[in-house]
């Protein structure tokens, strides 16, 4: 009787000693998986946290946009309008895509996007000849004018300037057969020559300054300049120095072959409607964050492989 009592206290204990063990295994499981959850909320946390952080920082920026923008009016409310010339390749140009349809390239038209992006406004691009953006900011027809435009004072009167966006020069450009000719610029300064300059730019004082003496033939648009020069109907061209690098490329027969000093601001600035100060202060700010984010020089490098292919200078409808 006393071994059936034994035997059943032992047995109970037993029980309990395995159902102590199963406790404790339980435990340690829930422990596990409670620190296991812990651990992936701890790291989605960390996630969310420097999710936070990257959208607060947008947000940050679209704020300081929507501020730059708040007190900025436009010619179309909404839209940021702006006249080019796309003659002037790398600048701006018609880049002719694979099914053969042209559109606007270059870094000025990218540099455009990027300031009306800024803004929050939609662009809006008037292609013109060159004299026909500054009239366009003279008579207030359009915002700005973005077309390789040096910040020459003799134009304060009818427009503002930005802060230099691109550093640029000036060349002599001729054609490979007469560059023996030109050794110096004190040989570009005789009767018997014709220059060429595009008309109503800096290239056109340029002329008058180093070669006085030529024939200065000024044309509307870079294009004709270079048919002329190829044609040997010119001498000889001032003309921008990427402008005139990028002809080059396209036309071996030309030769970039002197350097120009320009007493001038070295550097391109977009021109902007006089008076408008809340929109100039606007378009610095961008042009200052596409400088330090080094927007600028992805957008020239693409506008130079665009324009070593198959492009259009001009108006489209003079074509």
């Amino acid at each position: 009787m006393k071994k059936k009592i034994i035997a059943a206290m032992m047995a109970g204990v037993m029980v309990v000693g395995m159902t102590a063990c199963g406790n404790t295994s339980d435990n340690t499981g829930a422990a596990t998986e409670a620190e296991s959850t812990a651990t992936e909320e701890t790291a989605d946390s960390a996630e969310a946290t420097e999710a936070d952080s990257t959208e607060a920082e947008a947000t940050e920026e679209n704020a300081e946009a929507t501020e730059a923008a708040s007190e900025i009016t436009t010619v179309t409310p909404g839209k940021l309008t702006v006249a080019t010339s796309p003659d002037f390749a790398p600048y701006e140009f018609y880049a002719v895509d694979e099914s053969g349809t042209p559109k606007l390239a270059g870094f000025d038209i990218a540099l455009a996007q990027y300031v009306a992006d800024y803004l929050g406004l939609e662009l809006e691009v008037v292609p013109v000849d060159f004299d026909g953006v500054l009239m366009e900011l003279q008579t207030k027809a359009v915002d700005l004018g973005v077309a390789g435009l040096s910040p020459d004072p003799k134009r304060e009167s009818i427009m503002d300037f930005s802060d230099i966006y691109y550093e640029g020069g000036q060349s002599f450009v001729c054609t490979q057969a007469n560059k023996d000719k030109f050794t110096s610029l004190e040989d570009t300064n005789n009767s018997d020559i014709e220059v060429g300059a595009q008309t109503g730019s800096i290239q056109v004082d340029l002329a008058q300054t180093n070669s006085p003496d030529a024939e200065l033939i000024q044309l509307t648009k870079v294009t004709d300049i270079i048919a002329e020069l190829l044609a040997g109907k010119l001498d000889g061209a001032y003309i921008e120095t990427a402008v005139a690098e990028s002809y080059a490329k396209n036309y071996p027969e030309l030769c970039v072959v002197l350097d120009v000093p320009y007493d001038g601001a070295e550097g391109s600035a977009i021109g902007v409607c006089k008076g408008n100060d809340a929109l100039k202060a606007g378009v610095n700010e961008a042009i200052a964050k596409a400088i330090s984010e080094g927007k600028m020089d992805e957008f020239v490098a693409t506008a130079n492989e665009q324009a070593s292919g198959e492009i259009i200078e001009g108006l489209l409808d003079q074509q």
